[in-house]
């Protein structure tokens, strides 16, 4: 005969399963489907919507701060070069001012006219300057010989700018151009800021067109009194080929190459190579 214990387990254990036996029934196979759909939907939405943003944000703030590194390293390249402009530039113009000078006076004596020539050219972003040189062609070039000076002609870069044998050189022209010395008064242009020792050389408004879609990447930096190009077949190079090294020039311009290039530039001057 079962004792009093036994009974009230057997009677505890009943009524556990009839329950678990009601809960069973109780819960629908909809209920089941909406418990599922709810689960479902919180492991999906949540967790990737967590993970979606949080490497975008990473990504933007790595971009950012690269960018923001790369513009403090370009307005300090600026300054840098600003200060060297100045201290190499002003002490060689005090230097070159007596030779500017009697220069001038051989060109006043070789030919009629003002021994300075002074034009339009394009400085950073474009804009217009007066860049100053010596005279070393004719003063009614442009008259007398008119076909160098048509540049709508051109339909493309495949063309030499200077020509070994120019009719419109004087003959103290070609002396000064083989000795660099037209181009002294440049300094000037350096002293005031609207070139750097360093730089594409300043291009005509004639002349632009033809750049195509380089025009704006050319006028992104401030021109020079030597280049790339200038130390690099110079005379020789056709127009395209002076663009493109000037191009290579900008992607690539810090103080170490602009140091290489002076010295290149004072080396050619100095055995007066692809000049003419």
């Amino acid at each position: 005969m079962p004792t009093k214990h036994q009974i009230l387990v057997k009677v505890n254990t009943n009524v556990n399963s009839s329950h678990a036996e009601t809960d069973a029934v109780a819960r629908s196979p909809a209920a089941d489907s909406e418990a599922s759909t709810k689960v479902a939907r919180s492991a999906r939405v949540l967790p990737l919507k967590a993970f979606a943003q949080a490497p975008s944000r990473t990504q933007s703030d790595v971009r950012s701060r690269s960018g923001a590194r790369a513009r403090t390293d370009r307005i300090a390249y600026e300054a840098v070069k600003r200060i060297i402009d100045l201290a190499i530039g002003l002490p060689l113009l005090l230097i070159a001012t007596p030779i500017i000078l009697v220069s001038a006076l051989a060109i006043r004596l070789d030919t009629k006219g003002a021994p300075f020539f002074i034009q339009t050219r394009l400085g950073m972003n474009g804009r217009p300057f007066k860049i100053v040189k010596l005279r070393g062609m004719f003063i009614d070039s442009r008259t007398r010989f008119a076909s160098y000076y048509d540049y709508a002609k051109h339909t493309d870069l495949e063309f030499y700018f200077h020509h070994e044998e120019d009719p419109r050189i004087t003959r103290a022209g070609k002396f000064m151009r083989r000795m660099s010395i037209d181009e002294l008064p440049n300094l000037w242009n350096v002293v005031r800021g609207e070139m750097s020792l360093v730089g594409p050389r300043p291009e005509i408004p004639e002349l632009l067109p033809l750049y195509g879609h380089h025009r704006e990447q050319y006028l992104s930096v401030k021109p020079g009194v030597t280049c790339l190009s200038k130390c690099t077949g110079r005379d020789r190079l056709t127009k395209r080929e002076t663009i493109d090294f000037d191009l290579t020039y900008i992607r690539d311009r810090c103080l170490g190459l602009d140091f290489r290039i002076l010295w290149r530039t004072f080396r050619g001057v100095v055995l007066r190579r692809d000049v003419f």
